[in-house]
């Protein structure tokens, strides 16, 4: 399956850069359904809203993902979801 080269292409959350199937459920359990939706949410807030059914955050890589795809889909380049991690660990702190 072939990714979206940019915002416009997306049509389903699948074809962003960084969203697979497990992803695309998670996100769709949070109520985000489209790319659209996708531009338009706080990656932060999303992430912390996506508990596993214990109420534990999941792997910081997630928040990566989701500034990832935000990202992209405001007219970001594809860019691989590792190339956020320095970015979330000065906003964050390096714990997370």
């Amino acid at each position: 399956m072939s990714k979206a080269s940019c915002a416009a292409e997306a049509k389903r959350l699948t074809d962003i850069p960084n969203i697979g199937k497990a992803m695309e459920a998670d996100l769709i359990g949070l109520g985000i359904n489209t790319p659209a939706d996708v531009k338009r949410m706080d990656p932060y807030k999303t992430y912390d809203a996506l508990r596993d059914p214990m109420g534990q955050r999941h792997d910081p890589c997630v928040l990566d993902t989701f500034m990832a795809a935000h990202d992209f889909m405001n007219g970001g380049p594809a860019q691989p979801w590792w190339h956020f991690t320095e970015q979330r660990k000065k906003l964050l702190g390096s714990k997370k």
